[in-house]
C-alpha cells in the first residue's frame, strides 16, 4: 500500500501584512484530517504556536513559518529522497500569496510586500524541493491571497509545476474568501468536505477532487453571500488527473486509466514509465493479477532481466518512421502479448501528417461489450469496423466509422421501461451509408479547426467555450448555431461535406443494429457510461445553481439504476472521449457524457419525420433535437430512443451539450 505524507502551513498574523482570521485554523484542520481520518504516515504542521518538527538527524526544526525557517525546512528535509515513487506528498498552505514578475509566491510571516521576490518563496522553488522526496505524486493545495474577507492581489495559479498536481483556491482573476460562519476559508472547507467523502462519490482521484471543488466552493460562496470563487486544478502531465490520491478509498474503475497508461507506455517501449505505473497500481491493489503480471513482464524486458525488449520495440530507433500504438488499441483488454503482436504485424499504419486528404479506409477490430439484465458482463465479441481519418491540420484529425446502409425500427417498444410513449413511437426507417465521427468533437479539435480556418462564415466562435477544460474532453456548452458554424468551417477546410447527423442517422449510429434500450443491452453500469446513477432525473450544478431534480419532462426518475441493473455513480463532469467501451461500429460514448446536437427541428411525432435518413426541417421553428443524455442525467434519459430538444440559440446547462459529426460519403 502506498503512503501519504503531508506538510500543512497556516499563517494568521503577519509582521508586515494585514492579519487573517482563519488561515491557521485551516492548516490545523487539514493536519487533523490527514492524521486522524486519512491516516497519513507523517504530517508536518507549521504555524505560529506549533511544536518543533522532528528531524532525522540533529536538533528538531523550527515550525514558526518565517522565511528562514521555511527555507531551512525545505532544504534540510528534502536533501535526500525518503519516499517511494508510488507514495504521495501533500503540501497545504493557507495565507497570503502574491504574483510578482510573472511568478507565484507564497508569503511567510516576515515577508516584505514591497520586496516579494527576496522575502517570499516561489511556488516553483517549493515544488522543485518537494519533488526531491522521491514520491511520484506531489500535490500542492494553495489557499492563498486572503485579506479581510478577500485575498488581495491577483490569484495564484498561472504557473504550471511540471510533475505535480496544483490545486489553487480560486482562478487567477478571482479572490479567495474567508467565511466567518464556517470558521474557515471557503476553499479549505470545501476541500475537507470533498476529501472526507466515502463510497462511489469519493474524491480519491485528482479528477474527482477537481470536479467536486468546482461545484462545492462556488456553492458555499453563494450560500454565504460571497462573490464567485472557482478553484482551479493544473496537472502536469495531464495523465496525472487519473492518479489516485487516497488509495484506501479508490474504486475498482479508478485503476483502469492507470492500467491504460501502463499498457500504452509498455507497448511504445517506455519501460521505465510502464514499470513505475504498474507499481503505483500495485500499491493500491496488491492482489490484482493483471498488475502483478504487468510488473513481471516489464521487469523481464528491461536490461538486467531474463529477456530483452521485443525486437519490434528494441529496433524502433532504427525505423524511418516511429510507430505508436494508439490508445484505442490498448483500451479494452488486449494485453501485452497482443500489443506486441499488433506492433509486429504492422496493424497500425502511421498517418500522413500535414495534408488534408483523408487516410485510406482501413479495417479495425473493436471489442463489443454486452451485459445481461443485471448489468453483468455477458459477452465480449470482436467486430471489424471500416474507419478513416480526416486531418484538420498537421497534428489533428477526426476519426470516422463507415456504417453500411441499414433499415431498422426507430423508437422504443411498448415494454421498454420509462419510455416516453408519445415521443418514441416505433417506425421503420432506412438510413443510407454514412461516416460518423467515432467520438464527440473534442476541445482539441474545436480549437484546431478555428485556428486553421478562422474566417467566420456566419458567427464568431469562442476558442474555449467548455466548462470542463481538457484537450480530450468533449467540447460542450455550445449552441446549435455555433456548431453549424463549426461544421461550415470544417467543410470549407477539408473540402468535404461535414455536418451534424440527422436524428434518424444518430439513432442508427447509437443502436448499432441492436434492439435493446442501450447498445450494451437492457441496462447501464458505471463501467459502460458516464451518467447520474445515484438517483433522480438530473444531478449536479450549473453555473453555481443546483439543478438536481427527481423529475424531467414530467416523468419521475426516483432511482439511479435502470431496470434490473445496479445503482451507479455521479462524477459531476464530462470524461475524456474513449473512456468507455465502443459499440459495434467503434463509436464511443453514445450514451451519456454529453448531449449531442442533431440537424433536425423538433417534432414530437416520430411518424411525421422523414424515414429515409433526411432531417425534419421546419422553417418556422428554432427548436432543435438533442440525443444521448449526459453525465448529469438518469440512465433512462440516456437510452437509444430518448428524444429531447433545445432552442438553437442556447447552450443548455453548464457542460452538458456537445456534438459529433457526419461526413457525407
Amino acid at each position: 500500500m502506498s503512503e501519504n505524507w503531508a506538510i500543512c502551513i497556516g499563517i494568521n498574523r503577519y509582521d508586515n501584512l494585514k492579519p487573517l482570521e482563519y488561515a491557521q485554523q485551516d492548516a490545523q484542520a487539514m493536519s487533523d484530517f490527514f492524521r486522524a481520518s486519512a491516516h497519513f504516515s507523517q504530517v508536518y504542521y507549521l504555524a505560529e504556536d506549533a511544536p518543533p518538527l522532528p528531524s532525522d538527524f540533529g536538533s528538531p526544526l523550527q515550525s514558526r513559518p518565517t522565511f528562514g525557517n521555511l527555507m531551512r525546512f525545505l532544504r534540510v528535509r528534502f536533501e535526500q529522497p525518503f519516499l517511494r515513487p508510488s507514495d504521495n506528498l501533500w503540501f497545504f498552505f493557507a495565507g497570503h500569496g502574491r504574483r510578482e514578475r510573472e511568478q507565484d509566491y507564497l508569503l511567510p510571516i516576515d515577508a516584505d510586500p514591497g520586496n516579494v521576490e527576496e522575502t517570499g518563496i516561489s511556488v516553483q522553488h517549493i515544488a522543485e524541493r518537494l519533488k526531491r522526496c522521491g514520491a511520484d505524486n506531489v500535490i500542492l493545495l494553495l489557499d492563498a491571497c486572503r485579506n479581510e474577507g478577500a485575498r488581495d492581489g491577483q490569484g495564484l495559479g498561472l504557473d504550471r509545476q511540471q510533475g505535480a498536481v496544483t490545486v489553487c483556491s480560486c482562478s487567477p482573476s478571482e479572490f479567495s474568501y474567508e467565511i466567518a460562519e464556517l470558521g474557515h476559508g471557503a476553499f479549505t472547507y470545501g476541500l475537507l468536505e470533498g476529501l472526507g467523502l466515502e463510497g462511489p462519490q469519493n474524491c480519491a482521484t485528482v479528477e474527482r477532487l477537481d470536479n467536486y471543488l468546482k461545484f462545492a466552493v462556488p456553492d458555499l460562496c453563494r450560500k454565504y453571500g460571497k462573490p464567485r470563487q472557482t478553484p482551479s486544478t493544473f496537472v502536469e502531465p495531464l495523465a496525472k488527473r487519473h492518479f489516485i490520491l487516497l488509495p484506501a478509498r479508490a474504486l475498482p474503475e479508478d485503476l483502469e486509466p492507470l492500467k491504460l497508461e501502463a499498457l500504452e507506455a509498455e507497448a511504445n517501449g517506455n519501460l521505465a514509465e510502464a514499470e513505475q505505473l504498474w507499481w503505483r497500481i500495485n500499491a493500491v491493489a496488491p492482489a490484482d493479477a493483471q498488475t502483478r503480471e504487468g510488473i513481471r513482464r516489464v521487469t523481464l524486458k528491461q536490461p538486467g532481466g531474463h529477456v530483452g525488449p521485443p525486437a519490434s520495440i528494441a529496433n524502433r530507433s532504427t525505423m524511418q518512421h516511429s510507430v505508436t500504438v494508439p490508445r484505442r488499441t490498448l483500451l479494452y483488454g488486449i494485453g501485452a502479448a497482443g500489443l506486441v503482436a499488433t506492433i509486429g504485424a504492422g496493424a497500425w499504419v502511421a498517418r500522413t501528417r500535414g495534408k488534408l486528404r483523408p487516410s485510406p479506409i482501413r479495417a479495425e477490430t473493436v471489442p463489443v461489450t454486452t451485459v445481461n439484465d443485471e448489468g453483468t458482463l455477458f459477452d465480449t465479441r470482436w467486430e471489424t469496423v471500416e474507419t478513416f481519418s480526416q486531418p484538420v491540420d498537421a497534428e489533428n484529425d477526426i476519426e470516422f466509422s463507415l456504417l453500411p446502409a441499414h433499415s431498422f425500427k426507430m423508437g422504443s417498444p411498448d415494454g421498454e421501461l420509462l419510455r416516453i410513449g408519445q415521443f418514441e413511437q416505433q417506425v421503420d426507417v432506412t438510413v443510407g451509408r454514412i461516416a460518423v465521427s467515432r467520438t464527440t468533437i473534442t476541445q482539441r479539435i474545436w480549437r484546431a479547426v478555428i485556428a486553421a480556418y478562422h474566417e467566420q462564415t456566419g458567427l464568431s466562435l469562442p476558442m474555449a467555450p467548455s466548462s470542463f477544460p481538457g484537450d480530450d474532453r468533449p467540447v460542450e456548452t455550445v449552441t446549435w448555431l455555433q456548431v453549424m458554424e463549426f461544421c461550415a468551417r470544417l467543410s470549407k477546410l477539408t473540402e468535404r461535406v461535414i455536418r451534424l447527423p440527422s436524428e434518424t442517422e444518430w439513432e442508427r449510429a447509437c443502436r448499432a443494429d441492436t434492439l435493446t434500450a442501450f447498445h450494451f443491452g437492457s441496462t447501464l453500469t458505471p463501467a459502460l457510461a458516464n451518467y447520474c446513477g445515484t438517483g433522480g432525473a438530473v444531478c449536479g450544478m450549473s453555473f453555481g445553481e443546483n439543478v438536481s431534480r427527481a423529475s424531467y419532462a414530467d416523468v419521475a426518475y426516483p432511482d439511479g439504476a435502470y431496470a434490473k441493473g445496479p445503482r451507479g455513480t455521479f462524477y459531476g463532469s464530462t470524461k475524456p472521449v474513449r473512456s468507455y467501451p465502443p459499440n459495434r461500429y467503434g463509436l464511443f460514448e453514445m450514451h451519456g457524457n454529453v448531449w449531442e446536437h442533431c440537424l433536425d427541428n423538433w417534432n414530437p411525432d416520430v411518424r411525421s419525420i422523414p424515414h429515409d435518413g433526411r432531417p425534419f426541417i421546419d422553417a418556422d421553428s428554432s427548436t432543435r433535437v438533442l440525443r444521448g443524455g449526459s453525465f448529469s442525467h438518469n440512465p433512462a434519459i440516456c437510452r437509444s430512443a430518448y428524444r429531447d430538444w433545445m432552442k438553437e440559440t442556447t447552450a443548455g446547462w453548464e457542460g452538458r451539450v456537445g456534438f459529433r459529426v457526419v461526413c457525407e460519403v
